[in-house]
């Protein structure tokens, strides 16, 4: 299972390569995926029914184990049956694509890879026996649904529908979630076939024990994500929108795959959660609600299309009557109808498409004769749609029946539910329903119709026709010879406990004649109210045009919609309100308040052994001194640039105050961070204003003091009690010896960051490269991975010159040295310093970084390599490397940050968490866990004893996305707004004497600033 999984999404990352080579014909090479694991899946066949269907197929792979998550697959019965049809009918609509699509057709690699990977996805759902799993499977499929259906985006309807079924499956998959982590923590495990077991295998101690209350919770929470998914009232509006999708994609999400993922929750969850609280009231309430509404909606549709999406959310209520229903005979039957379902509503959804493909339209007003121009579509549309409805020998009619056996039962036997005759009544209805909207599409899509020209049809290429008539034949041998379906859904009926005082204690079989029964005399009845309800369509339109729509789900979803947008205004216009001040006033208020309130209402004493200052480092009091005095000196700066410094000066003390208490890795990184971050702000204070203007005064700064004050002395006070407050043994203790002998190194810091939290530190350098991608989107017009032209192409002294601008004669002394380095072509101290006015140059300044930047690159891979035994470690290394990036940029100004770095931030963030990425993945393919390190002592000739430890990859990965970061915060606060000054300050008229720069690139103008 594992090896299908990967097989598919392999093929899917690869699809876009190969419809570049084979156009459309790329659909065949995708078609081979699902069809060899369908080969695969009937080779299990012998393996899963071989002790009576009792037995499973199981894979596992660890994969997180302390947090109970784990790559498992279970292929019982059910989740066989399931896959037949995912992969049966995701092969044959991918070879019908290949002839639905044209070669011109916009983007068809990614929505072939997006629909073979929905394949996969379906198929991981159906196999998965973990809750987590499954659940990471279920918003899979909601995502690339939202793909799928919003195919043309140019369309407005498209994106629409795409967007409104992606928020209210992703609404209801919310709430799954919750029921999921709610039902795992309750039976202690999240292995389904464990939850299940404990559920109805050991007399029901989930559903009767102490739990019970927390576990019908759970289950109605499950079932809300089901009927969001299946389309279920109050949520069947988005299905029928989403025939905005592409017919391929409607006759395999919508028919076969996606809509029946909430259906396979509800028969997976029937065995064991059937007699619970509010499941029957919620199955049989809402399925029964559905499938009227469905087929009433069905019958006011012009659209063929959208009277088989008003058909599709009918059946599907109608099967989760069935499958919840908690009796064998009713699996038995649930499962015959899913089957059936998938096989005739497919095949029908490929003939619409035909149609559409063929006519150049769906409206049932202006089809006509389109019988006359091909029978063979006729004839298997036909076949589909008669089963759809019910008709003998075909697989609707053997599945119907079993389902009216089972109803009738419920209703009216020994053991009748109260409600049973009820549903049953509403059940009958809903299938005369199903029956004449079933004529209607064959009336609307095939008929010559009076007064109606004959529509224009191009002829039918039998590779087009082949998947819809495929899916008509196999209809017709299941309605023929069901003995084989039986048999695969017999131990899955044989799950549930027959109820007590039932006529028959089994599930019954499938057959094609059962003698006469009373479910043969309520298919009669069926067909014949159905024929007389199509022969008087006109009296039935009539009637439902008398009929106003008094709830309307669509609307109702769109007015939700717009509410929410107009909260979220009057809110946003309440609390955005522009005002740093009142922002900060309201985050420290809360941030003060309700942790003082806390401490005052647990009336906790201080705890013992407290000391202003440790006696063994006095240097403490100096290093706090200079923190208060930077603290206040950056709250009474009237500049920026002192501001940011005194604020400078409290990290710069704070590092300190590591290196005193022991911890020479957080001071070095507290040290270099200030440092960058220093850097970082001077570039970007250069397009503010010199002095902090606007400054509040009076009252309010009393109030801002009073709420600073109130904030900090608060969380002194909570850091006292936090640290008084622990009661175990702090697990940090036992970090040195897991260092050394877990993650083999005497660095605790490091090794945590790269080892023992390896998770937690790739979370932290995803965050910094977004972090960089936002800075620079807001910076760079276009893309980021523009190159200048090398410095050597710039004439000497061109960037950064002034104008207009009587320069001191103190100066001259300085200008003509500076301007006699410029002069110089070769052996400059930089590459791109020559490029400078002369004005702008320090030839100290370059002197020193020519001196000290390899060596600070040396030192910063030295900081890398020996962090995991000595202070270092990837973020370290990194920014030193990042230091020594601005100071060369300082130095030399834009093109020598090009000439310097010649790869793109882009590149280097990417490549740096794809190799933390592959540090991690790695190890799980030979076997491990994931980020699981491997300790690698060897001998090598002149070096010796050689211990690698494979974490180092993940701190090289580190090291690569800090440098990126750097780089990223030069070239866009840095060069890129220097080359905006540079373009103000140059008048027009003397841009002529230097070479133009290509559009987009930067320029920093070395040390000073404009």
């Amino acid at each position: 299972m594992i090896t299908v999984l990967a097989m598919t999404f392999v093929a899917a990352t690869v699809a876009p390569l190969i419809f570049r080579k084979l156009g459309r014909n790329a659909f065949f090479v995708l078609a081979a995926v699902p069809a060899a694991a369908f080969v695969w899946l009937l080779l299990q066949h012998e393996a899963i029914y071989s002790n009576g269907g009792m037995h499973a197929v199981t894979e596992t792979l660890p994969w997180i184990p302390d947090l109970k998550l784990e790559f498992a697959f279970r292929m019982d019965a059910l989740a066989w049956v399931m896959s037949l049809l995912i992969l049966g009918v995701g092969s044959l609509v991918l070879v019908y694509c290949a002839r639905y699509f044209k070669n011109k057709d916009p983007d068809l690699g990614g929505f072939g890879a997006q629909l073979l990977a929905f394949a996969g996805t379906m198929f991981g759902l159906v196999a998965a026996d973990d809750l987590l799993m499954m659940f990471i499977f279920w918003e899979l499929t909601t995502v690339l649904s939202y793909l799928l259906i919003g195919y043309a985006r140019t369309r407005l309807s498209a994106r629409r529908s795409a967007l409104q079924a992606l928020m209210v499956t992703t609404a209801g998959g919310l709430a799954m979630l919750v029921g999921l982590v709610i039902l795992g923590q309750a039976a202690g495990t999240y292995r389904i076939s464990a939850i299940l077991e404990q559920a109805g295998g050991q007399a029901g101690l989930l559903t009767t024990g102490p739990a019970q209350g927390a576990v019908a919770a759970a289950v109605v929470l499950i079932l809300v994500g089901a009927v969001t998914k299946s389309a279920l009232v109050p949520f069947h509006f988005w299905l029928p929108g989403a025939m905005a999708a592409p017919t391929p994609v409607s006759a395999y999400l919508h028919a076969a795959a996606m809509v029946k993922a909430g259906i396979y929750i509800v028969a997976r969850l029937a065995p064991g959660f059937s007699t619970s609280e509010f499941w029957l009231p919620l199955v049989l309430g809402l399925g029964l609600a559905t499938m009227l509404v469905g087929g009433y909606r069905a019958l006011r549709q012009t659209d063929i299309k959208l009277i088989l999406a008003y058909g599709t959310v009918s059946q599907l209520g109608f099967l989760t009557m069935v499958v919840g229903l908690g009796r064998p005979d009713a699996a038995l039957a649930g499962l015959a109808l899913l089957l059936a379902h998938g096989l005739f509503k497919a095949a029908l959804f490929l003939v619409v498409g035909i149609i559409d493909h063929q006519s150049g339209t769906r409206d049932i007003r202006k089809l006509s004769g389109v019988y006359r121009s091909s029978r063979a579509l006729g004839i298997v549309a036909g076949i589909a749609a008669a089963s759809m409805a019910g008709l003998p020998p075909l697989a609707g009619f053997v599945a119907k029946e079993s389902v009216f056996t089972a109803f009738v039962e419920f209703g009216t036997g020994e053991d009748a539910h109260p409600w049973g005759p009820a549903v049953l009544v509403g059940l009958v209805l809903g299938s005369i329903l199903t029956f004449a909207y079933s004529a209607r599409f064959m009336w609307g899509a095939f008929a010559s119709k009076a007064g109606v020209e004959r529509t224009p049809f191009k002829a039918i290429k039998p590779a087009f026709l082949a998947a819809p008539a495929v899916l008509s034949v196999l209809t017709i041998v299941y309605g023929l010879w069901p003995a084989p379906v039986d048999g695969w859904i017999q131990p899955y009926a044989a799950l549930f406990t027959p109820d007590a005082g039932a006529s028959d204690a089994g599930a019954g079989h499938l057959a094609l004649w059962h003698g006469f029964t009373p479910a043969l005399g309520l298919t009669a009845i069926v067909l014949a109210a159905g024929a007389a309800m199509f022969y008087g369509r006109n009296v039935v339109s009539r009637a439902q045009s008398l009929v106003p729509d008094w709830v309307d789900a669509d609307r109702a979803y769109q007015r939700t919609v717009g509410a929410l947008d107009d909260i979220a205004v009057w809110v946003t216009g309440r609390t955005q309100r522009g005002s740093l001040y009142f922002y900060l006033t309201v985050i420290l208020t809360v941030a003060f308040a309700v942790p003082l309130t806390a401490l005052i209402v647990a009336k906790k004493p201080l705890p013992g052994g407290l000391y202003f200052i440790d006696p063994n480092s006095p240097l403490q009091l100096i290093a706090a001194v200079g923190i208060v005095v930077g603290a206040l000196a950056a709250v009474r700066a009237n500049k920026r640039f002192l501001a940011v410094l005194m604020v400078s000066v409290t990290g710069y003390g704070i590092s300190l105050m590591f290196a005193l208490q022991g911890a020479p890795d957080l001071a070095l990184t507290q040290m270099l961070v200030e440092t960058i971050v220093l850097v970082a702000f001077v570039l970007a204070m250069r397009s503010l204003p010199a002095e902090l203007r606007d400054r509040t005064g009076g009252r309010l700064r009393v109030v801002r003091v009073m709420i600073g004050a109130a904030f900090g002395i608060t969380m002194i006070f909570v850091a006292i009690y936090a640290m008084g407050a622990r009661v175990a043994t702090p697990v940090s203790l036992d970090f040195p010896k897991l260092a050394y002998e877990g993650g083999g190194g005497l660095n605790v810091v490091n090794v945590t960051l790269v080892d023992i939290r390896a998770w937690d530190t790739f979370g932290e350098i995803s965050v910094l490269a977004v972090a960089a991608t936002g800075v620079a989107s807001l910076i760079f017009v276009r893309g980021r991975g523009d190159r200048l032209r090398p410095a050597a192409t710039v004439p000497a002294g061109s960037v950064g010159r002034r104008t207009g601008v009587e320069r001191d004669s103190r100066d001259g002394a300085a200008l003509a040295l500076a301007k006699k380095f410029a002069d110089v072509g070769r052996d400059a101290w930089l590459l791109g310093g020559r490029t400078l006015a002369p004005e702008r140059r320090s030839i100290i300044f370059e002197v020193v970084t020519r001196l000290i930047f390899h060596s600070m690159i040396i030192f910063s891979v030295y900081l890398l390599l020996a962090g995991h035994n000595l202070p270092g470690g990837g973020f370290a290394g990194g920014l030193t490397a990042g230091l020594a990036l601005t100071i060369r940029y300082l130095a030399g100004g834009r093109f020598e940050l090009s000439e310097a770095a010649t790869v793109s931030a882009g590149t280097l963030l990417g490549t740096g968490l794809a190799t933390a990425a592959a540090s991690g993945f790695v190890p799980l393919l030979l076997g491990g866990q994931v980020f699981q390190s491997a300790i690698i002592e060897v001998w090598l000739p002149v070096f010796g004893d050689i211990k690698f430890v494979t974490s180092t990859i993940f701190d090289i990965g580190v090291y690569i996305v800090v440098v990126g970061l750097a780089l990223d915060v030069l070239r866009s606060l840095g060069a890129e707004i220097d080359e905006h000054f540079e373009e103000k300050a140059i008048p027009a008229g003397e841009a002529v004497h230097a070479e133009p720069v290509p559009a987009g690139n930067i320029a920093a103008p070395g040390r000073g600033t404009p």
